[in-house]
């Protein structure tokens, strides 16, 4: 609950405040207008880069799966790519710069990584230890059967009695 309320504190407070101060100073050293166009630019082209690893990191979430591993690393990566994209979204240089800085491959899946093994306290599978399966874990195939204990016996068949063809 704290590591909300600081992340709350940190998400609209001191990121803005630093992005206002960055923006003062740029502004003041190269204009106004430039420093507008400067975010708009940075904005298009982190976008266009984010699109174009996310198609990678489908590529290789899909390689990890075939292989027969879980893709643990390459979803979290993935996560990051997106993060990537909203801060690079956010009007500022230093969300620019922390997007830009998660657009580089071994730097996004190396924090992946460190981010799965402080949410998990686990390491992710090795690879080829099967489908889901982290070492040392045992698999205990199982077929499932349907048994009634007691089943209630079916209903007796209905007999139609015999009419009588003659009527008086």
């Amino acid at each position: 609950m704290r590591l909300l309320l600081i992340l709350i504190v940190l998400g609209l407070v001191v990121i803005p405040a630093v992005e206002i101060t960055t923006f003062i100073h740029v502004g003041g050293r190269i204009g106004a207008l430039p420093t507008i166009v400067l975010t708009i630019l940075t904005a298009g082209l982190g976008i266009a880069l984010v699109r174009m690893q996310g198609i990678i990191a489908m590529a290789d979430v899909q390689r990890a799966m075939l292989s027969g591993r879980a893709p643990f690393i390459e979803m979290l990566s993935g996560a990051l790519l997106a993060l990537a994209g909203v801060l690079l979204l956010i009007p500022g240089f230093v969300t620019d710069a922390i997007g830009f800085l998660l657009l580089i491959p071994p730097l996004r899946r190396a924090m992946a990584a460190l981010l799965g093994r402080a949410l998990f306290r686990q390491p992710p599978a090795a690879p080829g230890a099967g489908p889901g399966t982290a070492e040392g874990s045992r698999i205990i195939e199982v077929e499932i059967v349907e048994v009634q204990d007691n089943p209630e016996p079916p209903p007796p068949p209905r007999r139609i009695p015999p009419q009588s063809g003659h009527k008086s």
